[in-house]
């Protein structure tokens, strides 16, 4: 007669065997081996996607360009994007024509919508000192309300010449950038908000502000350099 399985006996049969921890070992070493593998593959796909947006973007919010180059601000300057550490500073778009001028600059800003993060890339104009047009390049904003800020035409007739002029010191913007409420636009530094969608609208104007408070006092004094193509 067989004798009843003890306490001991039955936990010994319910251990997993040295076979079975080979197994999840290899499949959980095969998993994270396919996710890196994934990653190295997709990575250059999507930042030639990025490239790419940000290319038809630069030459919407500067339609006088044809080609562009690729610059780092940096605490202790500017650098050519080729020349610089990777992950430091901030990257900048100078955007020229076919004769080589230089017709404007093009920078990344974002800020806190209602859905979540709006991105834009917009374009500063250096001889009227103005934004001269944004174009969204990452949005999750309520359909026919806070997507306005991409198509709207009177939206966007704020960024044909939105002064950003810099103070006498040279150290920030004369005038804030700031959005008022609809229809109250009076100076040439505020943006008119869509009415019904101010929270995304405030955000891009917060977003402007922000980012050219910071960054235009340091790309006003490398614009002779700039100029020249970023020869020193």
């Amino acid at each position: 007669m067989s004798q009843p399985d003890t306490p001991q006996a039955q936990a010994a049969a319910g251990t997993p065997s040295i076979d079975m921890l080979r197994t999840l070992t290899l499949v959980a070493g095969l998993s994270g081996f396919l996710v890196v593998l994934a990653w190295q593959v997709t990575l250059p796909l999507i930042e030639e996607n990025k490239r790419l947006a940000i290319e038809r973007a630069l030459f919407n919010v500067i339609p006088e360009a044809n080609s562009r180059r690729d610059f780092i601000l940096e605490a202790a300057g500017m650098l050519p994007a080729e020349g610089a550490t990777v992950g430091e500073g901030t990257r900048i778009y100078a955007a020229y024509d076919d004769h080589g001028q230089l017709k404007g600059i093009a920078m990344e800003a974002s800020a806190q919508g209602y859905q979540g993060e709006i991105r834009i890339l917009y374009g500063y104009d250096a001889d009227c000192e103005c934004i001269r047009g944004i174009e969204v390049l990452k949005m999750a904003e309520t359909p026919g309300i806070g997507d306005k800020i991409a198509k709207d035409p009177e939206f966007q007739k704020n960024f044909v010449a939105l002064d950003a002029r810099l103070n006498a010191a040279g150290e920030a913007l004369a005038h804030p950038i700031v959005t008022v409420k609809h229809g109250s636009k009076s100076e040439p530094w505020q943006i008119d908000a869509i009415a019904g969608a101010t929270i995304s609208s405030n955000a891009v104007g917060r977003m402007l502000n922000q980012s050219a408070q910071r960054l235009l006092p340091q790309i006003v004094v490398h614009l002779k350099q700039l100029g020249n193509g970023g020869a020193q």
